[in-house]
């Protein structure tokens, strides 16, 4: 890897010192870390499984309908098998994207559906 330099004001080396551990950092792997430049891998989402097996497909979008209170939540299937919300958070799984955009729990393999109807719980039978 070739080397360049840069020059920072004291503001930020301070900010560099105080964010290295001691004896271990360089002030660029300070920044190589706050960067987060070495995370290599993302880990799978929980519907991971139903991608590989061709039962869901990356881009595919899911819906909640919560017909009581005239509630429709829409979510994209990401390529780890995450849910990606209108809003743009990523929830790793079906449950923690119900939680995410109403607050209260709720099963998520229960209540997310594909555009055909079909439920995740009855996608993750099929597996």
């Amino acid at each position: 890897m070739s080397k360049h330099s840069i020059t920072v004001d004291a503001e930020v080396f301070a900010r560099l010192q105080r964010e290295a551990k001691p004896l271990i950092d360089t002030p660029n792997s300070v920044l190589r870390r706050l960067l987060a430049l070495d995370e290599v891998t993302v880990q799978p989402g929980a519907l991971a499984k139903l991608i590989a097996s061709g039962l869901l497909r990356p881009g595919q979008r899911l819906t909640w309908r919560r017909r009581n209170l005239g509630q429709e939540h829409r979510a994209h299937i990401t390529a780890e098998g995450s849910l990606r919300l209108d809003d743009g958070r990523i929830c790793t799984s079906p449950s923690g994207a119900c939680e995410a955009v109403t607050g209260a729990k709720a099963n998520g393999w229960d209540a997310w559906h594909t555009d055909d109807g079909t439920s995740l719980s009855a996608l993750r039978g099929r597996v």
